[in-house]
């Protein structure tokens, strides 16, 4: 039987690595964390009790690279080695060269990993061992009935998949899926399988240990998905008793049939006919176990230390309630959804109960903390948060009344979408594939409407004149813009969410609101109560451009202003970083840049010109200098955040300029291509 095990190295990052760290330090196990050089001042280096380098920061050269994580563990003397997951946590070599270093590896045996890991091999290992499958192909020449899905055979989280429609478009699709499977998981090994329209994803959790015990602790609802990555999981799925136990059954079929030991999962896919098909096993603990450890109160991460010493495994508990996670990712709704970074200036989720273990209410699992910063060269999940609650209406309800008033402020992420999918009368009804949001477009709104907006741009305005005068040398308990005659409106422009807004607003002599307006930027003031473009102090105040209720000041610091609209009073918290203004209240979060009085000038770009829309590198260039495109034609790839987004013409044209070789890192707005339109 393995020793306890004292002091144990996580091959892994992020909030995988401060959820491990956590159980460690309940259990009194000494941990030790790796960084990239990006990594270094990530919260987890600091709460592991040491750290080791991994020089550079591209997952090629640092997280990917068996030999010196095995180094690493052996020159801090570590007994064990816990991978998380992603990265090297389903590779066999990587756990053989563990083993064979004389260290604990936390997670199944090799030939469990290699089993599972090569997609193709397990599903004919599993088909025989009696569960259902879906028509697989390994050669995309023989595939003729479409639509069908592209899948990388190693690894998972949608990373390398796509959906083919019809024969054209699949020599691209496959490539395109080989290439981001090689970036992911060093392996660009890619299958096809039948795709089933209006299907669900639901997922098993098994656990196993060297004593015979091959546990289900329930399944996951795993439907609502973008670009095949899952963002809500939730526990128990809402279906049948009969279905649950025949799930529960196919999985540890599964478990038994390639002699499992530790975490792992079983993915199925539920076609509308009530039929279910064998998806993938994943060998390791899933990003979406939390919602698994409140519904049964284990800590699974426990448990996997438990197995890996030797030790049998509980009893299953019932399960109890009902729970659901969100991924909140750092994404830009207005381009595409791609990843974001920056500088995270506030992170703030209000009514959590507990962080990185199994609660009642609210529980975050964060990789992030205020003054993180968000680079391209890892994933852009920043958090998990996770509701429990008796019933699966009231966790929803919880959840998305926290996600709605979570201060979370300087990278873009999905937090609105995720509150208008929980908040959905089709997510209520349980009427959930992984088309959901497809189908239902409406969620991709965001929570502050279009006079919300303007609203909080004079929100930010009135914030930032609270601010100067708190802040002026002479005179500054006179209101903002005071004269002894009136005089025209002050002014402050701001680049918004759908574009640029002035703001002009007129203060009198007592400080109160005597008349505002937002407009689009460089249209003229229509609003205003006086011809000439100044409002007039006596006439009252203003709606707000669009006919919505006029409103008065009731207050205004720098981090705060009350404003009173149409007798109902409000309160916004202003938050304010540089020239960025993040504004929360009750008509929904917004950010807001102000802009300069007066802009420096910037060089002008060629016709035709293409620019990076985020930091990251060219990793492949698919024209010439001089070619000919058609409009949406593939031009060239950028890779960031381990995903490939393709750059497009515009329009036809021919290409005059490539300045940037394959393999060249761009920051965002660099050019990346011209094309000289016919």
């Amino acid at each position: 039987m393995p020793e306890p095990i004292r002091r144990l190295l996580v091959a892994n990052r992020g909030e995988i690595a401060r959820r491990i760290i956590a159980t460690c330090r309940e259990l009194g196990v000494e941990t030790v964390a790796v960084h990239a050089d990006a990594d270094a001042d990530a919260p987890y280096v600091a709460e592991a009790d040491a750290a080791v380098r991994l020089p550079g920061n591209a997952p090629a050269e640092t997280y990917l690279r068996i030999e010196p994580l095995v180094a690493a563990a052996r020159r801090c003397g570590a007994d064990a080695v816990h991978p998380g997951y992603g990265f090297l946590a389903e590779n066999a070599a990587f756990a053989t060269a563990v083993l064979a270093a004389g260290l604990t590896w936390i997670g199944p045996p090799p030939e469990a990993i290699a089993a599972m890991g090569d997609k193709i091999a397990a599903k004919a290992l599993l088909a025989g061992a009696g569960v259902p499958m879906l028509p697989t192909y390994t050669d995309p020449d023989l595939v003729t009935e479409f639509p069908v899905l592209v899948k990388a055979a190693a690894g998972g989280g949608g990373r390398g998949m796509r959906v083919v429609r019809d024969a054209a478009a699949l020599p691209e699709a496959v490539a395109g899926a080989r290439r981001e499977a090689a970036a992911a998981f060093g392996d660009g090994t890619v299958f096809l399988e039948r795709y089933v329209e209006r299907s669900r994803h639901v997922e098993v959790q098994i656990f196993g240990d060297s004593h015979g015990t091959m546990l289900s602790l329930g399944e996951r609802e795993c439907s609502i998905q973008r670009r095949h990555q899952k963002i809500v999981e939730e526990a128990p799925a809402v279906i049948p008793d009969r279905l649950r136990a025949a799930l529960a059954a196919a999985a540890v079929a599964a478990g038994r049939a390639v002699g499992y030991l530790g975490a792992g999962t079983v993915e199925f896919l539920l076609a509308p006919d009530g039929q279910f098909y064998f998806l993938e096993m994943n060998t390791r603990l899933q990003v979406e176990h939390p919602v698994t450890e409140c519904v049964t109160g284990l800590d699974l991460v426990r448990l996997q230390l438990l197995v890996a010493e030797g030790g049998p495994l509980p009893a299953a508990p019932p399960v109890r309630g009902h729970a659901i996670e969100v991924r909140l990712c750092a994404e830009d709704p207005a381009r595409d959804w791609r990843p974001a970074t920056g500088t995270l200036h506030r992170f703030a989720v209000p009514g959590v109960a507990g962080e990185f273990r199994p609660v009642e209410g609210l529980r975050l699992d964060s990789g992030v903390v205020d003054g993180s910063t968000v680079g391209v060269h890892y994933d852009s999940m920043l958090a998990k948060l996770v509701a429990w609650a008796p019933t699966r209406a009231a966790a929803a309800r919880l959840l998305a009344g926290a996600l709605a008033r979570s201060r979370l402020h300087g990278v873009l992420t999905n937090r609105d979408l995720l509150v208008r999918v929980l908040r959905s009368p089709a997510f209520a009804a349980a009427d959930l594939d992984t088309g959901f949001l497809d189908r239902h477009p409406e969620v991709f709104a965001p929570l502050a409407s279009p006079r919300g907006v303007r609203r909080a741009a004079l929100v930010a305005a009135l914030a930032g004149a609270a601010a100067r005068r708190a802040s002026a040398p002479v005179l500054a308990g006179l209101p903002s813009g005071w004269r002894n005659v009136p005089a025209v409106p002050q002014s402050v422009r701001f680049a918004g969410p759908a574009g640029e807004l002035e703001v002009r607003y007129l203060l009198d002599r007592t400080g109160a609101l005597a008349a505002w307006s937002v407009t689009p930027a460089g249209t003229a003031d229509t609003d205003s109560t006086a011809g000439d473009d100044r409002p007039d102090p006596d006439a009252g105040p203003e709606t707000d451009g669009d006919g919505g209720p006029p409103c008065t000041l009731v207050a205004a610091d720098p981090d705060r202003v009350v404003l009173d609209v149409d007798g109902l009073r409000r309160v916004f918290a202003v938050h304010r970083a540089g020239a960025e203004f993040f504004v929360d209240g009750p008509d929904g979060p917004v950010a807001l840049t102000e802009l300069p009085r007066f802009p420096e000038p910037v060089a002008e770009l060629a016709a035709g010109s293409l620019l990076a829309p985020l930091p990251g590198a060219v990793s492949r260039i698919a024209v010439a200098v001089g070619q000919r495109v058609a409009a949406g034609e593939p031009l060239l790839t950028l890779e960031a955040m381990k995903l490939e987004h393709p750059v497009l013409a515009p329009t036809a044209g021919t290409v005059v300029e490539l300045p940037v070789p394959a393999g060249g890192q761009v920051d965002a707005g660099a050019v990346l291509a011209v094309v000289d339109p016919d």
